[in-house]
């Protein structure tokens, strides 16, 4: 009656159904999160936290999403500790930037141990409401390996598949680019170090063929290597989900899938600063150090 027609159209302003955490309960609760589990665990979950604190499970999600903690979350990395860290990598990413003239780059490696896998089961096929099937098991019909090069320049890739990945295979890739690449053309080719790089037979071929120079990747700097994006492209679209009855099988479908993939090739492009790579790194060896 006292706020008239109006009034029937809304709720009026009631208190939370949820009431209020005591006052020190969140910076506890922030606090405990990033410490160490009292129990034989790695980390906390909601319920272990919700006992601790002597509040719901549900307030603890609510504090963490606030907060942006995520104990059950973990992400890998791994800090080069090349001396010359620097130097390779600012090699590297000139190639990729400012390619020298009358030159073809490289970026070379191998993906190795690749399983020809067959499911035990056929799958289902996704359909509205369920998505595709697939067996967590699976037959094993043997490995292969991919040596792959990939021409910064034009974003094409020259791929073989070889049983093993010694240095005798190495080479063997070595000789199929060489006569793929025009003969006036200086070669450029980005390396990782991989013990089969640098063996003392592929330093002869190496002096053998005089137009080719190799720039290796600082350790544990793989993601420098431009190839590991076709690499990360070729498992994720044909491998993961690919069955696969046996090797031949297997090397004939990631042939096709180099064909395809020369087709519409698209030139790489570098765009992260080495000098912001750089400073992160500094400061993740300051941490580093820090904690020992």
């Amino acid at each position: 009656m006292e706020a008239g027609y109006d009034s029937l159209l809304h709720d009026k302003t009631r208190s939370s159904r949820i009431p209020p955490l005591a006052s020190g309960v969140t910076e506890r609760v922030m606090t405990l999160t990033q410490t160490t589990p009292p129990t034989e665990a790695t980390h906390w979950t909601s319920a272990m936290m919700a006992k601790v604190g002597g509040i719901s499970a549900s307030s603890v999600q609510r504090i963490w999403r606030a907060h942006g903690l995520r104990p059950h979350r973990v992400k890998q990395f791994k800090l080069s500790t090349d001396p010359r860290f620097v130097d390779k990598l600012r090699d590297v990413v000139g190639l990729y930037v400012d390619p020298p003239a009358h030159a073809v780059v490289l970026s070379v490696d191998e993906k190795s141990q690749i399983q020809a896998l067959d499911r035990t089961q056929p799958g289902l096929p996704m359909k509205k409401g369920r998505a595709g099937t697939m067996t967590h098991d699976y037959k094993r019909h043997g490995t292969t390996t991919l040596f792959a090069a990939l021409n910064v320049l034009d974003g094409t890739v020259i791929g073989r598949n070889m049983q093993r990945h010694r240095h005798q295979e190495f080479i063997r890739f070595l000789n199929a680019v060489e006569t793929q690449v025009p003969a006036r053309k200086q070669i450029h080719a980005i390396v990782d170090n991989y013990a089969t790089h640098k063996h003392p037979k592929v330093r002869q071929w190496l002096a053998r063929h005089p137009r080719w120079t190799f720039h290796f990747t600082p350790t544990s700097a793989s993601w420098l290597n431009a190839v590991e994006g076709f690499f990360a492209k070729l498992a994720k679209r044909r491998l993961k989900r690919g069955i696969f009855l046996s090797v031949v099988d297997l090397q004939a479908a990631i042939n096709r899938f180099v064909i395809e993939h020369n087709a519409k090739p698209k030139p790489f492009t570098w765009t992260a600063d080495p000098d912001k790579i750089i400073q992160a790194v500094r400061r993740g060896h300051q941490v580093l150090d820090s904690i020992h």
